[in-house]
């Protein structure tokens, strides 16, 4: 059985930092796309950042690069979303998220996710 845990949300100021963490158990499959969604207050599920546990290719949301940076354990068990100079439009809830539909590029679509964890909320206050 498939389990995603996140942990490290919180609540900071604009300009502040979090770093998100997910536990990831209970999968076999390999190679996975492993990757970071949000939900805003009123708006739809966004993805915000990638990794292909493939081969290690990341990809981002236009809004969050050079801000954020996903990664990703050898054993592809934690996965971890270190972000920066937070803005309150980071403020949502956000997901960590497994997918075995993987080839080699495949992880750029942030589609195709069938594992989802219960969520960690962040709040940016200006």
């Amino acid at each position: 059985q498939v389990q995603l845990v996140e942990s490290g949300g919180g609540a900071v100021l604009a300009g502040g930092s979090l770093r998100l963490s997910c536990a990831a158990s209970g999968y076999m499959f390999r190679p996975a796309c492993m990757g970071w969604f949000r939900r805003a207050p009123g708006k739809e599920r966004e993805g915000v950042a990638s990794v292909s546990t493939g081969d290690g290719a990341t990809y981002y949301v236009d809004s969050v690069k050079g801000r954020f940076t996903i990664s990703q354990d050898n054993a592809g068990q934690t996965l971890t979303l270190q972000m920066t100079n937070l803005q309150p439009d980071d403020t949502a809830m956000y997901f960590c998220a497994l997918t075995s539909r993987w080839y080699a590029g495949s992880c750029r679509g942030f589609s195709g996710y069938g594992y989802w964890g219960r969520g960690t909320q962040v709040t940016v206050s200006s």
